[in-house]
């Protein structure tokens, strides 16, 4: 398989925490619209499109990110901040962010330990990270509360964190949210395909907006779903099988298992068609499956994804895994018709 990934480079490039993710579902929109299908918008913002005139079988991704808000402007202009998701602070700590301004007003400016000079603080390689200790330093000329807010910039205000993408000639690309913009990517690929016929497919794509922070696939499908095949990033790490090279098949994560059959069906097809896969348990996982059950939707779920290394932090994974969770969709969709 040999593809273009500018479409993954650019949406990872468009900040979009849970709550501020309409300029990536626009640009998802957009991609969708060229492939020849009519994507449509949820009332909560998302990005759906039926492949078909009655779809039974939804995929779905998630376009939102970890992220933060300005919870304080502190004294001395520095700012305290809430967390959106499972942001690590650990590898939080001295990553450049954007700021944005109720009135579009961007200001950048880098997350710190309070009192971070190794010169001056012998505890700072020992202190615990928490909100409580870490707040963002604006790279403004500010003193005060007062200069913070000439600049325009109040608490409620989204704080968007670099991604530092880069991809590697190895085939690797290194970059914050992977999970889930390399699923986007996956289900973006997948209307391409077959956007190349004609057939009348039951399917619908489904891009939610909030499941970082629990609630992105709790509404909003057509209303004749039966199936929910979830793309999320597949767990790399101890106890668990999955590689960057991979594509991982969940069985269970902590919210419980998942549908029996299709977990079933899935392994069959990746065996048979020789897709690089694995079966796994993740132990500290919740994904939009998990919230739409939650939210009593009548669907069977399953999850698969490519294995992405060092979650909610400086994330990592390859094209064969991203490759390869193609081929599964295709191939299980493929099996449905």
């Amino acid at each position: 398989m040999s593809l273009k990934y500018n479409f993954l480079k650019e949406l990872l490039a468009i900040d979009s925490p849970s709550g501020f993710t309409k300029n990536a579902a626009a640009y998802i929109h957009k991609a969708i619209a060229e492939t020849g299908y009519k994507p449509t918008y949820t009332n909560k913002g998302a990005v759906k499109v039926a492949l078909g005139k009655k779809p039974t079988l939804a995929l779905a991704a998630h376009l939102d990110t970890l992220g933060a808000v300005v919870s304080q402007v502190k004294a001395d202009g520095t700012l305290r901040f809430s967390k959106i998701g499972g942001l690590q602070l650990n590898s939080a700590e001295g990553s450049y962010v954007r700021i944005y301004t109720a009135d579009k007003k961007i200001y950048s400016g880098t997350i710190l330990m309070d009192n971070p000079a190794a010169h001056v603080n012998k505890d700072l390689d020992h202190n615990n990270r928490s909100i409580e200790n870490l707040h963002i330093k604006i790279d403004e000329e500010v003193f005060e509360q007062e200069d913070v807010a000439d600049l325009g910039i109040a608490v409620g205000d989204f704080v968007c964190l670099y991604t530092h993408f880069e991809e590697t000639e190895s085939g690797f690309f290194k970059s914050r949210f992977l999970d889930n913009k390399a699923g986007c990517f996956i289900l973006y690929e997948v209307a391409k395909h077959f956007a190349k016929s004609s057939k009348d497919l039951p399917v619908e794509l489904f891009f939610s907006n909030y499941e970082e922070v629990g609630h992105g696939a709790t509404s909003g499908f057509d209303p004749n779903i039966k199936e929910l095949l979830v793309i999320d990033m597949g767990v790399v790490g101890d106890g668990c099988q999955g590689s960057e090279f991979t594509c991982s098949i969940c069985a269970k994560d902590s919210t419980g298992p998942y549908d029996y059959e299709m977990k079933t069906k899935l392994v069959r097809l990746a065996q048979e068609k020789e897709i690089s896969a694995v079966t796994d348990v993740f132990p500290f996982y919740g994904s939009d499956g998990s919230a739409a059950l939650r939210a009593g939707n009548n669907f069977r779920v399953a999850l698969i994804g490519p294995g992405v290394a060092a979650s909610h932090g400086n994330e990592r994974t390859h094209k064969k895994a991203i490759e390869a969770t193609i081929d599964l969709c295709i191939a299980y969709i493929e099996e449905y018709l």
